[in-house]
């Protein structure tokens, strides 16, 4: 088997033929052969093989085949032979995304930078495409696919079905519901590797490591549509929790519960971009407001015990750590932004007030020449968590974000878990090529999903 990156040429021949410079023949073995397989994503097509004489890799692809297998553009890219008597071109990777407000020049809407980036951090040693679901055509098993062409702009081309899918459809709403069901389960039974599967839960994602021992230890105890008396248990024995909704996002409809013996209990939350504290002398006062709020959508609730995190000016700090998996299929922690929450905030979300920093910033106050043990532990615990929740989900992982606090003790916890989390930590100068290795960490994940790999699990350079 070989794996090698070649230059792929385009002629004009109809007759489904292939030229192979006399290097890459011999490297692929295929010197005396008369008829070899070509084949990009799920389309294959056997073609007569001839050799040219010119030195390094190059492969000549007649429009015979091109037309049956619909290579999507020339230039260089990785070829495989995995198999004898066939090459494959490629991976040819789908980006499964949507968008509002799409047009020619930005398809996926507000999205649209962000595959953008990725398509070209894959350029010249992938074939990556994005698309929506209105873009497949089960019958013909093809897509019709965006592609940046060689100015950056966007084009349009129909392939095969591709060796991998990434997900990342933009919301829950845009992955709900039985077409969307259907449509990743029909990937699946055509063994087409999908990663990414949908959004977590909060509480899917308590359940799946409630009874894994290395991964329970660092979360703080959690409790999913608690009644108001499990509510006020969990006051009087941790005197503050988080009560926020399942499937909520971007620190919307959290509250922070605090309970004071003497003075009663405190409620903080976001309204109308405005920080809110209310005091209540009685406990159902508290619950009484919660109700007027929400009603029936508190039974998809969570309640989660508060945790006194390191701070800055009495603001406290958590971090994400954006973990990916990479082409030896481990998890790596590819970033960690701290964020501290603005005064009186309930989160740490920017939108809510809060800033963007380094960890070595958010902790060197607390912590000085310990700084970097810390955040080698943090790290060491994120990868722990992030091998917990894949043993532990049914469907295949690639990328989480975990939103991670620690204590003055230096203690790690986990307070969520997100399936396909932002990028906004990587508009941090600082970060910013963390950002552009979260991309190949991307690419490498799609090669060993697709096989594309050498013996030792690495692409080739």
């Amino acid at each position: 088997m070989s794996l090698t990156i070649c230059n792929v040429h385009f002629t004009q021949q109809s007759e489904p033929i292939v030229w192979l410079s006399r290097p890459l023949a011999k490297l692929l073995k295929l010197g005396g052969r008369k008829w070899v397989n070509v084949k990009l994503g799920r389309e294959t097509i056997p073609a007569s093989v001839r050799t040219i004489k010119r030195s390094g890799h190059h492969l000549y692809v007649s429009a015979g085949i091109r037309r049956i297998t619909r290579i999507p553009k020339p230039g260089r890219i990785y070829l495989h032979d995995e198999q004898e008597g066939e090459i494959q071109l490629g991976p040819l990777v789908g980006v499964l995304t949507d968008g509002r407000m799409r047009s020619p020049a930005s398809p996926f809407g507000d999205r649209t930078e962000f595959v953008r980036q990725l398509l070209k951090a894959a350029d010249k040693r992938a074939y990556f495409f994005a698309f929506t679901p209105r873009d497949i055509n089960w019958q013909q098993e093809t897509v019709h696919g965006w592609f940046l062409d060689s100015g950056g702009g966007w084009v349009r081309r129909v392939v095969p079905f591709p060796d991998v899918v990434y997900n990342r459809l933009p919301s829950r709403k845009a992955e709900t519901g039985m077409h969307l069901t259907s449509l990743r389960e029909r990937f699946v039974r055509k063994r087409i590797p999908f990663f990414n599967w949908s959004f977590f839960n909060k509480s899917d994602v308590y359940k799946l490591l409630d009874n894994d021992p290395e991964a329970v230890r660092h979360l703080p105890e959690s409790v999913n549509n608690p009644t108001p008396e499990r509510i006020r248990e969990m006051l009087e024995k941790h005197h503050f929790i988080y009560y926020k909704p399942s499937a909520g996002s971007l620190g919307i409809g959290i509250y922070r519960l605090t309970y004071h013996p003497r003075r009663g209990y405190f409620v903080r939350y976001r309204r109308d971009g405005h920080n809110v504290l209310l005091r209540f002398n009685k406990f159902d006062s508290l619950m009484k407001m919660l109700r007027a709020r929400h009603g029936a959508g508190l039974n998809h609730y969570v309640a989660q015990q508060g945790i006194r995190l390191v701070e800055i000016d009495n603001c406290p700090i958590d971090f994400r750590f954006h973990m990916h998996k990479d082409g030896a299929n481990r998890w790596v922690v590819a970033a960690i932004g701290a964020k501290k929450a603005g005064r009186g905030s309930v989160t740490t979300h920017i939108k809510n007030g809060g800033s963007l920093m380094t960890p070595e910033q958010a902790l060197n106050g607390t912590f000085l020449n310990r700084t970097g043990e810390v955040i080698q532990e943090a790290k060491h615990v994120a990868v722990k968590l992030s091998e917990a929740i894949e043993r532990n989900y049914a469907h295949t992982l690639g990328e989480l974000g975990l939103d991670i606090g620690i204590d003055s003790k230096g203690y790690v916890w986990m307070f969520e878990a997100n399936a396909k989390p932002g990028r906004s930590i990587f508009k941090h100068p600082a970060l910013k090529e963390q950002g552009r290795a979260s991309l190949g960490y991307i690419l490498e994940h799609c090669l060993y999903l697709s096989k594309f790999l050498n013996t030792e699990g690495k692409p080739d350079a």
